[in-house]
């Protein structure tokens, strides 16, 4: 056939050619030749309604095959037109591309969809009504197939909960719950990961009580059996020889020593009522320089000094009990620095725009790295005369006002208490 461009140029020229001689015979009234020449234009215009359908059909073939997702057929030029066949083959390489990029999309979501339900992590996509778009085969396992999140997940998800209990089959559940926001055309979603973390907590809780148990065993142990003995022998003295003297200033000394670790047991035991009645924290705005002025007055020291980067931070916290925390700080610290020959500790108060960090440094002694990673276990101490609850007992207050304290040192190199609060 003829190229497309040259057999629309014929028969526009038949159609043309035909009307001029219409004309003319119709001037001259050859009236056969006008009919002949009637029949000839809508005859043409009838070839040229054909080609035009025939061009509109491949089209439409092509497109009914991209709105059924098939992506296998070739596009072929309906003409033997060069712009044509050069459009068909592009067309063509489109189909091929989309095609493959439409395997490997398959393929990726295949892979991903197989290592998600491989995970033992519960993961989910959900709306904001709670009404679940997708899930992998541990969040139906956990969830039942549920179409909808339950109740207690979707409140802790919006509350930000970090961990919610959840029933289960009249188990309780504790999920450790991760949210991330996408929007996809426009529409919110939240990818969920859930993570059920019951058995560690009672694995913690487990080892913590354990720990705890081991502390008041070896700290009873130790009071209470020389009483014992110590009273078994003056019992016995007492009973061979009531009347001597020296019996009755062995029977005094005794009856002091049994005081005095009587007395050390109560302490340790009202240290121990210490750890566990911390009231609830009180939060109010607190200007940090405000504060470090007050703390640079119970530390007049010249030693100590205190930085600030922003004279305009605040924080909320609970004033008193913040005071008891940086005042502990800085006793260790200076007791760190007391061998020293040029003590050095440093206060600074910084942030981040989402959390304002504290930082404690010191140019101590230090601490031996067996040490540190038990400096904030109850009753733990290094120190002759230490209780070991100090540590402990500001990290518990830093917990509760949800912020969290760390410590670096090296020995002979100093120390470092870094404290963060949301």
């Amino acid at each position: 056939m003829k190229t497309y461009t040259l057999t629309i140029a014929l028969h526009i020229a038949g159609i043309i050619l035909s009307a001029l001689f219409l004309a003319y015979s119709l001037l001259q009234e050859w009236f056969f030749c006008s009919v002949f020449s009637v029949l000839a234009i809508v005859s043409i215009s009838i070839r040229l309604y054909i080609l035009q359908m025939r061009q509109v059909k491949s089209w439409r073939y092509l497109v009914d095959c991209l709105l059924q997702h098939d992506l296998t057929q070739m596009v072929h030029a309906p003409f033997k037109d060069k712009a044509m066949q050069e459009l068909a083959t592009d067309l063509s390489a489109a189909l091929r591309s989309l095609r493959q990029q439409l395997l490997n999309e398959e393929v990726k979501r295949q892979y991903y969809e197989s290592l998600l339900n491989k995970v033992d992590t519960a993961v989910l996509v959900a709306d904001k009504q709670g009404k679940i778009d997708w899930t992998n085969r541990a969040a139906d396992t956990l969830l039942a197939s549920s179409p909808f999140l339950p109740d207690e997940i979707l409140t802790a998800i919006r509350k930000k909960l970090p961990v919610v209990r959840y029933t289960r089959q009249n188990l309780p559940l504790d999920l450790s719950i991760n949210m991330t926001r996408i929007f996809l055309q426009g529409c919110e979603r939240w990818i969920v990961s859930l993570k059920n973390i019951h058995a560690t907590l009672e694995r913690n809780e487990m080892e913590a009580w354990q720990k705890l148990i081991r502390v008041l065993t070896h700290e009873i142990m130790n009071s209470i059996t020389p009483i014992i003995s110590l009273a078994e022998t003056l019992s016995e003295r007492c009973k061979e020889s009531p009347e001597e003297t020296r019996n009755r200033q062995h029977l005094q000394q005794g009856l002091n020593i049994i005081r005095r670790r009587s007395k050390g047991l109560l302490e340790f035991v009202e240290n121990y009522r210490k750890l566990t009645r911390i009231a609830p924290p009180v939060k109010v705005r607190i200007p940090v320089k405000d504060f470090f002025a007050d703390l640079k007055r119970l530390n007049p020291e010249p030693y100590i000094h205190f930085q600030l980067a922003d004279e305009s931070l605040e924080w909320e916290a609970d004033r008193a009990q913040m005071e008891q925390v940086f005042l502990n700080l800085l006793k260790n610290a200076r007791e760190a620095c007391a061998t020293v020959s040029e003590p050095n500790i440093q206060v600074r108060a910084e942030s981040n725009g989402k959390e304002r960090i504290f930082i404690i440094q010191d140019n101590g002694e230090g601490i031996l790295p067996d040490v540190l990673e038990r400096i904030f276990i109850p009753f733990f101490t290094t120190k002759p005369n230490g209780s070991g609850i100090g540590l402990s007992l500001c990290k518990q207050i830093i917990t509760l006002h949800g912020g969290s304290i760390s410590a670096t040192s090296g020995n002979g190199q100093g120390s470092c208490f870094r404290i963060l609060f949301p």
